[in-house]
């Protein structure tokens, strides 16, 4: 059984306590080592991130939201110290994810299955909610855009 790092835990400061229990949660239910490289960013580190092509987006729920959280996390994958990219690593972490959301009572959006709404109500595995947003995409001719390290919680 893994458990998240203290820098892990530190980078849940500012989450909203419904996100930041999912990871506490789902980190005890996987079978992949994994930690927490982003939650709470500032406007300005958005800005950045748009910026420099490494975020697409202005409009991120790592921003504090109305609630003042942020609503996102994004995770890394572990094989013994060294980070792995790998999808199929982060399609395991969500099933994590998934039961962890549902023990807490809380939807989660995964950033590889935009389309395909909150994980916790896909009837399947979360390659097969993948799977099915970039057959999606590719059937309005479109690129499909594969952020496996992200996760936001639905309001």
């Amino acid at each position: 059984m893994f458990h998240l790092s203290t820098r892990s835990l530190g980078r849940l400061e500012g989450v909203h306590p419904d996100m930041a229990e999912t990871v506490k949660i789902a980190i005890t239910l996987t079978n992949i080592e994994f930690g927490v490289t982003c939650g709470l960013r500032t406007v300005k580190e958005q800005e950045r991130l748009v910026a420099t092509g490494r975020s697409q987006t202005m409009n991120s729920k790592h921003i504090p939201q109305a609630d003042g959280f942020s609503h996102a996390v994004d995770l890394v994958a572990y094989d013994g110290p060294s980070p792995v990219w790998e999808l199929n690593m982060y399609d395991d972490i969500c099933d994590a994810m998934a039961e962890g959301a549902r023990r807490v009572g809380c939807k989660i959006e995964w950033g590889a299955a935009w389309s395909e709404g909150s994980i916790t109500d896909y009837p399947t595995t979360a390659e097969d909610a993948m799977n099915a947003y970039i057959d999606l995409r590719r059937s309005q001719k479109r690129r499909p855009f594969l952020d496996g390290p992200h996760f936001q919680l639905l309001t």
